[in-house]
């Protein structure tokens, strides 16, 4: 009997190692280091790795306008990962938003992009996965929105509504060149997720009238990045495309920041620069002309130095903002606003001219950190809302000529993540209703029933 056991057990454990090695089939090196480089240009490990912990363990908090999101873990631990994933499975969920259990994903999984992936690509994609990534059983931090948006099954119906899942065609009329770079801003590089705005179900915006035209995040505001010359990177070359999505900075002064840091300092600037330039091909082809500008002139008269002796002389002449300003900007970014060697200039920065105020109040309060290079600190804790206001109008006003204007509220709302989606009153309008035909149908049936009696 004993022994009967034991060759039940081993069985058992074959059998096992059979489903094991079925969902992870063998791999070439080439494979593996090809799905690693996609896996850099989709951006990943922004998202699933948390400083310091195992990469892809997961746990990262993704905030979103209806809580934080957090990111599993996809290392190939069978366990707490995707280890027991097939292909088709793991396809599934980077293209179409669905779990091994059938659970949907929220679309802070940016799979409406990916959805755009050629399935050799998804192939190479889960190989580095299961094959280049240290399996770790760090479990996955479950995510808790608010009812009604953690039933996740009403993903489905966002899905049919929302989800195109037909991979990337290429246009024949157009360079290779021009449908890679196609490919990587449609698909794996999901430009779009942040950059074109939605609607008040959350989706992107369809047509290429929105395409890329600039939309808020939630604090970050990500940029028109269409060719519209005034609102857009109309009047940016391909080198400059190229060296911000490469170093984060552009010859016309311009300093990425926020999400979009992030994303050159783990993904474009690893990227081959073939695929930037790639990306740079393409963008400069998409039509502009939304008109969203806070207005740019040719050039911002500088602001004469001020020397020591003029300071007595001025107090209580300074512009709101101003005096905040030298205290806590001037020793980097000068008091004219045109920066020193090695820290940018505020002078036209492309910043001043975006719509709103948004990035410049989060950069005062969360700092800029890339990962090479000089940062700069955040003065979220050292200024109030008011302040942070002041200083910002200040620098728009002074060093871009810009009308736009940021007030306190506004600053409040950035720290707190930004203004709740329409979605979200939406569904709180629709809660409240249903409660109240609930209740109305439960004294009708009260009043129905006393007549009764």
């Amino acid at each position: 009997m004993h022994k009967l056991l034991k060759t039940a057990f081993a069985a058992l454990l074959l059998a096992s190692a059979g489903v094991t090695a079925q969902a992870a089939p063998a791999a070439s090196a080439e494979q593996i280091a090809r799905g690693k480089a996609l896996a850099i240009a989709g951006d990943c490990m922004a998202c699933h790795t948390q400083t310091g912990k195992p990469q892809y363990s997961g746990g990262h908090a993704i905030a979103s306008p209806l809580g934080a999101i957090y990111a599993t873990n996809i290392t190939p631990s069978v366990k707490a990962g995707i280890g027991s994933y097939t292909l088709q499975q793991f396809s599934d969920a980077v293209r179409l938003g669905k779990r091994a259990d059938g659970a949907h994903l929220y679309p802070a999984m940016p799979y409406t992009a990916y959805a755009k992936l050629n399935q050799e690509d998804v192939a190479a994609l889960y190989a580095y996965f299961m094959h280049g990534v240290v399996p770790d059983d760090t479990p996955s931090r479950e995510t808790r929105l608010p009812f009604p948006f953690n039933l996740r099954f009403s993903m489905a119906l966002w899905n049919a509504l929302y989800l195109d899942d037909k991979p990337y065609q290429s246009d024949p009329a157009r360079s290779v060149e021009w449908n890679r770079g196609a490919y990587l801003v449609q698909g794996l590089a999901h430009c779009s997720t942040c950059h074109t705005p939605r609607n008040a179900l959350m989706a992107e915006k369809t047509g290429i009238e929105h395409f890329l035209r600039g939309s808020s995040l939630g604090t970050w505001y990500a940029p028109d990045i269409s060719q519209d010359p005034a609102s857009g990177i109309g009047s940016w070359d391909q080198q400059a495309i190229v060296s911000y999505l490469m170093s984060g900075h552009a010859p016309n002064g311009a300093t990425a920041g926020g999400p979009m840091l992030e994303a050159i300092d783990k993904s474009f600037s690893q990227m081959p620069v073939q695929d930037v330039q790639a990306m740079a091909t393409y963008l400069r082809t998409l039509p502009g002309g939304n008109g969203q500008t806070a207005g740019r002139p040719a050039v911002s008269a500088p602001v004469a130095p001020v020397s020591g002796s003029d300071i007595a002389e001025m107090a209580g002449q300074l512009k709101p903002g101003q005096q905040l300003y030298r205290n806590n900007c001037a020793a980097c970014h000068q008091n004219n606003g045109d920066g020193m060697r090695g820290l940018p200039a505020l002078r036209n920065h492309p910043m001043l001219h975006y719509p709103n105020g948004d990035n410049l109040a989060m950069a005062v309060m969360e700092g800029v950190w890339p990962e090479h290079g000089q940062g700069m600190p955040g003065f979220a804790h050292e200024l109030s809302d008011v302040q942070v206001a002041d200083i910002s109008n200040y620098v728009l006003s002074e060093f871009g000529a810009s009308k736009v204007r940021i007030d306190a509220a506004r600053v409040k709302a950035l720290r707190q993540g930004g203004e709740p989606p329409v979605m979200l009153a939406l569904a709180r309008v629709g809660m409240a209703a249903v409660v109240i035909v609930l209740l109305a149908l439960l004294a009708w049936l009260v009043v129905r029933r006393r007549k009764v009696d």
